[in-house]
């Protein structure tokens, strides 16, 4: 499994919508709102043959209301 996050940046007035579209969309595991340049915080499981830049710009982009993101990825949990 890949372990990555993704912080997602909503048009202004736009963020519940959002979220509610991930969460409806059942592609992350954990959705948080935030405080700072970022709007949301979203963590992802991925098989380790799912290439991450195809899964965000299919699965995530695609969402209405988000204005820009920031991946990180994940190595280790301790």
């Amino acid at each position: 499994m890949q372990t990555f996050f993704v912080e997602i940046k909503c048009a202004l007035g736009r963020t519940y919508e959002v979220a509610n579209a991930l969460a409806q969309a059942e592609i992350a595991s954990e959705i948080y709102s935030i405080a700072g340049h970022y709007d949301i915080l979203a963590k992802f499981y991925v098989g380790k043959d799912v290439d991450i830049g195809h899964f965000i710009g299919e699965k995530v982009h695609v969402i209405s209301g988000i204005v820009d993101t920031r991946t990180i990825i994940a190595f280790k949990a301790f």
